[in-house]
C-alpha cells in the first residue's frame, strides 16, 4: 500500500478529489474513495464544515459498524463494475473464497433456507453444493433488481440470453459470498463477544470481521488487466478506525479490525497480487512508527506532502487573493499552509474585514491577529486540555504500575509523578510537565530530530505523545523531526505558554521553576546539526 501523509492543511484530500480522482475513472480505470470522516457532520465539507486542526481522536467519531460498511459498499460496486465487463465470474468467486473458507456446512444450511427440505447427500462436492445455492438463491432475488445492478434496461437488447444469464450468475454468486461469509462470522459472535469483554486478541476471530472486504479486494486483484479494467482503492482518514466506537459485539475493536484490515492488504500484495490501495491520513503515526509496528521501514511506499514551499504559495496567493504587503505579513506569522491562507482569504471577504477597514487605524495585522486569536481560542487551547487529560492519565498509570519500566529511567523529567490521588495536584503536575516541554520546543527552535543519535529518546517523552496525539505535532518521516503542524500553530503554543506562565501561583511557579533548572527537558541535541543531514 502507498500512504499519503502530512500535516492537516497541506491539501491531501483537495489534491485527490480535485486533481487525481476525476482522472483515475476514464477508460479503463475505475477507482473507489472511502473517506471514514464523511459521516461527521460537525467537521465534513459534505456538511459546510471543514476538516478540524486537531486530531479526529477529538471529535465525535463514527461507529465502526458504518465504517465497515462504508468500505464494504465501494468494494462491492467496483466489483459489479468488474461483473459488468466480464472480468469477475461465478466461477472465480467460487474459486476464491473456497480457497481461504470451508464453505460446506453454510452452503447446506443456506439450501435448507431457500429451497425444498430434500436431503442433501454427503458426497455432494462443494462446486455441486456451490451451483445448487447459486440456482437457489437467484429464485429468490428479484430479477428486476439484478437487472438495475447490471444496467440491463440500456444495454438489455444489445446482449444474448446466455450472456444475461452469465452476468446475473455473477451477481447473484456475489450476494451468495457475503450470505456463506456473514453467516460463518455469526457462528463466531459469542467468541468475539468474549474477546471484546477480555480485552485479549485473536488473529483469526479478527480476520473474520475482514473476510468480506478482503474477499472483494481479492476478486478486484484477479481481475484487474491493464487497458480493460484498473481498479485502484483510496481510503481517505484511514486513522478513523483506530478509534471508531464499537457499538455491539458483533465486531473487534476499531484498533483490531484496522490492524487486520491493512495486514491482509500487504499479505496480498506480497503473496498473491494486489490492486493499488492508496491510504491518505493526517495522523503521524503514519509517517514513520506504522512501518515499523507492521514489520519493517519499507514496507509501504511512503509519500509524504507538506504542501506548497513560500515561493510556491506566493505565486498563487499575491496579486490575485491578497497584495504583496499583505503577503509578507502572511508568510511570516502563518507560513504557506493552504488552508491558513484560505481561511485568512475568507475571513478577508467577511463583513468584519470591511468594517474593520472603515477604522483608519486598522490594518490588515489586525485581521491576522484575530485569526490567530481564533486559532488559540477553539484549536490550541481546547487541545492542549485534551493533552493535559492524556498526562494526567499517564501520572495515574505511572502510580498503579501499568507504565514499563524504561519509560520511567532515571533522569526522566516525568519519572516522579504526584504520589497522591489527589486529581488537582495530578493536574498541576501535567500542566508543569506540559509547560517545561513547551519550553523545550522553544528552546530547540521548534524542531526536533527524533532520529538524531538514533536515540529515540523523546518518544518516550509523555508530553511529546500526547501533543502528537491530540495533533498538534506532527513527526515528520524526511528530514525526522517533531514539528508544529504549522507556522501559525506554532505562534499559538507559544502564545499559550506565556498565558499559562502568567497564570500560576506563585507555589506552582516554583514548582515550574524546580522543574526547569533540576529535572528540564532540553532537545537542543536533537536540534538539526551538521552530521544530522542524513536522516
Amino acid at each position: 500500500p502507498l500512504i499519503l501523509h502530512g500535516p492537516r492543511g497541506v491539501g491531501k484530500t483537495t489534491l485527490i478529489l480535485d486533481r487525481i480522482l476525476g482522472e483515475w475513472n476514464k477508460g479503463p480505470h475505475l477507482t473507489g474513495y472511502v473517506d471514514f470522516a464523511q459521516s461527521i457532520k460537525d467537521h465534513h465539507p459534505n456538511f459546510d464544515g471543514s476538516f478540524p486542526w486537531y486530531s479526529w481522536s477529538s471529535c465525535e467519531l463514527p461507529s465502526l459498524s458504518s465504517c465497515q460498511t462504508q468500505l464494504e459498499n465501494c468494494l462491492e460496486s467496483m466489483a459489479h463494475k468488474g461483473i459488468k465487463l466480464g472480468t469477475i465470474s461465478s466461477h472465480q468467486i467460487f474459486t476464491t473464497l473456497n480457497k481461504w473458507h470451508g464453505i460446506n456446512t453454510a452452503l447446506r444450511r443456506i439450501l435448507n433456507q431457500n429451497a425444498s427440505k430434500i436431503a442433501i447427500s454427503n458426497k455432494v462436492s462443494s462446486s455441486g453444493l456451490w451451483d445448487r445455492a447459486v440456482f437457489a438463491l437467484s429464485a429468490r432475488f428479484n430479477a428486476s433488481e439484478i437487472d438495475g445492478v447490471l444496467d440491463f434496461e440500456e444495454k438489455g437488447k444489445s446482449l444474448s440470453i446466455d450472456e444475461a444469464s452469465y452476468f446475473k450468475e455473477a451477481i447473484v454468486a456475489l450476494r451468495l459470498a457475503k450470505e456463506v461469509i456473514k453467516m460463518q462470522q455469526k457462528w463466531r459472535a459469542n467468541a468475539i463477544a468474549d474477546l471484546n469483554r477480555s480485552g485479549r486478541f485473536s488473529r483469526s476471530l479478527a480476520n473474520s470481521c475482514t473476510d468480506w472486504p478482503c474477499l472483494l479486494l481479492e476478486l478486484l486483484s484477479q481481475a484487474a488487466e491493464i487497458g480493460h479494467f484498473q481498479p485502484k482503492l483510496v481510503i481517505n482518514n484511514v486513522e478513523i478506525l483506530c478509534n471508531a466506537m464499537l457499538t455491539d459485539d458483533s465486531m473487534v475493536c476499531g484498533s483490531m479490525y484496522h490492524d487486520s484490515l491493512i495486514w491482509r492488504i500487504i499479505a496480498l500484495g506480497a503473496n498473491e497480487r494486489c490492486l493499488p490501495v492508496i491510504l491518505v491520513t493526517s495522523d503521524s503515526y503514519y509517517s514513520y512508527q506504522a512501518f515499523m509496528d507492521f514489520g519493517f521501514p519499507d514496507i509501504f511506499v511512503s509519500r509524504e506532502t507538506f504542501g506548497w514551499t513560500p515561493q510556491e504559495a506566493k505565486m498563487h496567493m499575491v496579486t490575485d487573493y491578497f497584495t504583496h504587503a499583505e503577503w509578507m505579513v502572511i508568510d511570516d506569522v502563518l507560513g504557506p499552509n493552504p488552508r491558513h491562507l484560505f481561511e485568512v482569504y475568507v475571513l478577508k471577504q467577511s463583513n468584519y474585514y470591511q468594517k474593520l477597514m472603515d477604522d483608519e487605524a486598522s490594518t490588515f495585522e489586525d485581521i491576522v491577529d484575530a485569526y490567530l486569536a481564533y486559532l488559540q481560542v477553539t484549536v490550541v487551547n481546547p487541545s492542549m486540555e485534551k493533552a493535559l487529560s492524556i498526562l494526567q492519565k499517564f501520572a495515574i498509570d505511572a502510580r498503579s504500575g501499568k507504565i514499563l519500566e524504561h519509560r520511567l529511567h532515571f533522569g526522566a523529567p516525568w519519572r516522579h509523578p504526584p504520589s497522591s490521588k489527589d486529581p488537582t495536584k495530578c493536574k498541576e503536575w501535567a500542566k508543569i510537565q506540559l509547560m517545561d516541554f513547551v519550553q523545550s520546543l522553544v528552546n530547540a527552535e521548534f524542531g526536533v530530530n527524533y532520529l538524531a543519535d538514533c536515540s529515540l529518546e523523546i518518544l518516550d517523552d509523555p508530553a511529546a505523545v500526547a501533543l502528537v496525539e491530540v495533533g498538534l505535532l506532527y513527526a515528520q518521516r524526511d528530514p525526522s523531526f517533531f514539528r508544529p503542524i504549522s507556522k501559525g500553530i506554532q505562534r499559538c503554543l507559544a502564545r499559550w505558554l506565556v498565558q499559562e506562565r502568567m497564570q500560576l501561583s506563585y507555589q506552582n511557579l516554583l514548582q515550574y521553576l524546580w522543574q526547569r533548572i533540576m529535572r528540564g527537558r532540553s532537545y537542543r541535541h536533537l536540534m538539526l546539526q551538521v552530521g544530522y543531514d542524513k536522516y
